[in-house]
This record gives structure tokens, sequence and C-alpha cells, in this order.
């Protein structure tokens, strides 16, 4: 079976990880069991890779495919891709984004929702009074 990665694609990730300033000994590799669908090559062997980059600590868990260098490899190219992103500014973006999804699903305080009706109240009322008077 010929292998996916060839060295041009190797040496470019290299540089891409030597131009952000990461080298092997600041990262932490595991490769640990996969999990879903897959059958027995999934379930038996540690093809999954749990990647974290000690200085920052950033982690990246991969199970894209079913041979190990190639989980590595995307492991490192997505390692890249956060460094990337969080240098660039667009982690705190993103993290403002998933805050800001947190706080409109969390539950109203009860002080809140007093308010909230007390206001439904007032409306109820006003639109009552709008309404012409019945019995004529």
């Amino acid at each position: 079976m010929e292998n996916p990665l060839g060295p041009d694609k190797l040496q470019a990730l290299e540089k891409r990880m030597a131009a952000l300033g990461v080298v092997d000994a600041d990262l932490l590799e595991k490769f640990v069991r996969g999990s879903g669908a897959g059958g027995q090559k999934i379930n038996k062997t540690s093809n999954c890779v749990f990647l974290k980059h000690l200085p920052t600590g950033v982690c990246i868990k991969c199970q894209m495919d079913r041979s190990r260098e190639m989980n590595r490899f995307l492991a490192r190219r997505e390692l890249c891709q956060q460094l990337e992103a969080i240098r660039e500014g667009r982690a705190i973006a993103k993290t403002q984004a998933i805050e800001k999804m947190r706080r409109q699903k969390r539950p109203r305080s009860r002080n809140s929702k007093i308010r909230s009706v007390h206001d439904k109240r007032i409306v109820s009322h006003k639109k009552s009074l709008r309404r012409s008077p019945s019995g004529d």
C-alpha cells in the first residue's frame, strides 16, 4: 500500500511548524484507542492521536483516518491551524461567540422572570383597555 503522505507534504508541515516555533520536544504525543464506527480495526488498535503543545496548552485529538501515521500528520496540521488562529486573534472571536451562546442558553434568574411577568401584565392591561366595551 502506498503512503498518501509524500515527502513534499511532510516537508511543508515541518516548515510550517518551524515558522510557528513548534519543536517536537514541546509536544506531548499519546496514542489512544479510538472510538466510534470502524469496527475491529478502530476498537483494538491505538491509532487515535492525542497531541498537546506544552507551552500553550493546546490539545488536539485526531482520529480521522485508520492509519496512525496519517492521524499524526493531521493532528500536527490541526495544531498549526490552531496556533495560527491564536496568533491572529481569531481564537478570541471564537471563544467570545461560544461564551455568548452559553450566556443566551443560561436559565434566567428569579428576579428576571418576575420582571418579565410584571411587564407582560402591564402590556396585557394596556391591550385590554383598547377593546371596545362589550355588552352594548
